[in-house]
């Protein structure tokens, strides 16, 4: 097992950002921790040869290599090997921490860690037909487990599902589905057995209570199967005296388990609630205006379901390539990276470090730069889209600035003979606290769950109708391709290079536009926000030609190709 961080001796560190102590998890120095943690026996080279002569694009680019981004990636892969996933509040998102942490004093840095508290979720509820035709259905894709306002009686049973007043017919008037509403529904229910309910009429709660009135183990109460009345959601209401496991399921689910004559089922109700700590990594130049700051954030945790080396890992990693290779670089105005936690929980991480600043402190800071996926297999080159050309945002949402940063993202690919579109800038990820505030933001997206499109793939290749991600939030979500759709990614193979779920194309142009972005407006913000800083003049004021015109609205073929195959066909790859 890794070494605990905890168990390191603590030290306290100032941080800058927030002119406030916090207290930090302790960390070995990388270099040791790499000979005796996870990373035994491997020499990574993220700190050496960093050279203050990358202070242009053309050098930065060449200096951020998709070896160094896939080193990472590996290093985050043992992580999750060794403590199952790297999600906030559990150890592998804490080695994960000192693993980005290490790397960074290693460069140079003096690294900081931000310390919170969250409400922790563990979700191990179940749904499985046992027999025939066993089938497992996954949690929070297939069906969710209660969240009555009186609590979620947690158990497990095992019986005959017995369908009670189903209505399978998806052109039925909405609402009008009272299987379950009423005692006279259940004659003849046999006690012990699972009960197979509908949506409509009367409440969830209702149901359920009616449900184990007649003698059901367990309950699970499928959609009703009307447009916009088919997918997952939160059972609420009075339930009180409920005792059984009850879960809620999508019409597809529930029409799959009602067409297996004979079926044994289990419901399970289990999950762990508590509060828990996570931690944000900030790490800045020594050098560059300290009112006019760049910032550039990644989340650094994974779902509870695996690794995570797409959702985040890759956003994470070339921003960590990034910032190592940085490190002797003298910006006219000071970077400032970032690695969240806690983004996978509700974008906590963020939130509260942007809660925590004062006025003055966020209004230091010229604009904010997310990545987010930048190597999904089946990806797109998505820009978040500042200008709101695609009409997604309501008025006010998107802070003035933000379409400039758009502008070199397009310009960046536009050199590089890359396609690009607009990606929604709808405050889905880390950037939407910082435009809640007004703070200028913009980043990339290389798709998730969304389905590629006809005109996506003649543009970039790929699978049509498959996801961007196929991956998203699942286990094989992975550097070593266990537990891939085989026909899918043999079918990605065929126009893109993988590595296990990580498009190393996309990865090496995206990661090469992170590094352009970042030092763009590390030389000069003027066009985002009207402040220009003279050349030598890195610690003065400037001119603040501009401003901003206040908050936002509150939000609910590529380079180096024969070298870069030529590395990671030395790297274990997924075989076939």
């Amino acid at each position: 097992m890794s070494i605990p961080l905890r168990a390191l001796t603590a030290i306290a560190v100032t941080l800058a950002v927030l002119g406030a102590a916090a207290t930090v998890p302790a960390y070995a120095d990388s270099p040791r921790r790499g000979q005796h943690g996870h990373h035994q026996g491997h020499h990574w080279h993220g700190g050496g040869g960093h050279h203050s002569s990358n202070d242009s694009v053309r050098k930065l680019t060449r200096a951020v290599s998709v070896k160094g981004v896939l080193r990472h990636l590996q290093a985050l892969q043992r992580i999750a090997d060794e403590d199952g996933d790297r999600a906030a509040g559990r150890p592998g998102y804490e080695s994960s921490v000192g693993y980005v942490v290490g790397r960074l004093r290693h460069a140079g840095y003096r690294p900081t860690v931000q310390e919170f508290t969250f409400d922790y979720f563990e979700e191990n509820s179940e749904l499985i037909r046992v027999s025939p035709d066993p089938a497992e259905f996954v949690d929070e894709q297939d069906f969710l487990r209660n969240t009555f306002d009186t609590g979620s009686p947690e158990g497990t049973a095992t019986g005959a599902l017995v369908p009670v007043g189903l209505v399978l017919d998806p052109t039925a008037p909405v609402g009008t589905n009272s299987s379950g509403c009423e005692a006279a529904d259940f004659a003849g229910f046999v006690a012990g057995s699972i009960a197979l309910l509908q949506r409509g009429t009367c409440g969830f709660s209702v149901k359920a209570l009616n449900a184990q009135a007649a003698g059901a183990a367990g309950v699970v109460i499928m959609n009703e199967g009307q447009p916009g009345r088919t997918g997952l959601l939160n059972m609420i209401g009075d339930a009180t005296g409920l005792t059984i496991p009850a879960v809620f399921a999508t019409y597809d689910t529930g029409v799959n388990l009602a067409a297996t004559p004979g079926a044994r089922v289990t419901v399970t109700v289990e999950y762990t609630t508590e509060e828990r700590t996570s931690w944000n990594v900030v790490a800045e130049t020594r050098r560059g205006r300290t009112d006019n700051v760049v910032m550039a954030g990644a989340h650094l945790d994974s779902v509870q379901e695996g690794a995570g080396i797409n959702d985040n890992g890759s956003g994470s990693a070339a921003l960590l390539e990034v910032a190592l290779q940085m490190a002797k670089v003298r910006p006219a105005n000071q970077v400032r990276f970032a690695w969240w936690g806690a983004e996978e929980s509700g974008l906590l991480g963020s939130e509260h470090y942007v809660a925590e600043l004062s006025e003055e402190q966020a209004e230091a800071i010229a604009l904010y730069l997310n990545f987010d996926m930048v190597a999904s297999p089946n990806y797109i080159f998505g820009v978040y889209d500042g200008d709101n050309s695609g009409g997604t945002a309501p008025d006010g949402f998107i802070p003035e600035g933000s379409a400039q940063i758009e502008d070199v993202f397009e310009k960046f690919y536009a050199n590089r003979g890359e396609p690009f579109q607009d990606s929604e800038f709808s405050g889905r990820s880390d950037y939407g606290p910082f435009i809640a505030v007004g703070i200028p933001a913009g980043g990339l997206f290389t798709g998730a769950e969304v389905v590629k499109t006809d005109e996506e793939a003649a543009r970039y290749g790929g699978v049509a109708g498959a996801a961007y991600d196929p991956c998203y939030h699942q286990p094989c979500d992975n550097l070593t391709g266990e537990g891939q759709d085989e026909a899918l990614y043999d079918q990605l193979d065929e126009d893109y290079w993988l590595k296990g779920n990580i498009n190393v194309g996309a990865l090496d142009v995206n990661s090469d536009a992170i590094a352009t972005a970042v030092l763009t407006f590390a030389k000069d913000t003027s066009t985002v926000n009207g402040v220009v800083t003279r050349p030598g003049h890195g610690h003065g004021h400037g001119h603040h030609g501009g401003g901003r015109k206040g908050h936002g609205k509150k939000w609910q073929a590529w380079q180096r190709q024969d070298h870069d195959r030529h590395y990671v066909g030395g790297l274990t790859a997924r075989r076939r």
